[in-house]
């Protein structure tokens, strides 16, 4: 337990940061997932590359948010585009 009135005012902070930042990784798990399912059924389809689009903006905004560390984002992105790329250039 806190000792001083400092330690409880961190722990109350600490708590809403924690639930906040669960939130976000949540919802960019959510839309990565949603981004490789699409990849592993079509990767030429035009909703592929939307879910693609989403999970990215969704990987800057925590980025941006400081839930995810800049380069942690990065290469996620990378990952998912040259998965993206790859499945395209299986296709042909």
């Amino acid at each position: 337990m806190p000792n001083t009135k400092s330690a409880v005012k961190r722990v109350r902070i600490e708590r809403k940061r924690r639930l906040r930042n669960r939130a976000v990784k949540s919802t960019v798990k959510t839309f990565v997932n949603k981004a490789r399912r699409a990849l592993a059924t079509d990767p030429s389809a035009p909703m592929t590359l939307e879910a693609i689009r989403a999970a990215i903006s969704q990987l800057d905004k925590a980025s941006t948010k400081g839930v995810l560390h800049r380069n942690n984002a990065a290469r996620r992105k990378s990952r998912l585009m040259k998965k993206y790329n790859e499945a395209l250039a299986a296709q042909q």
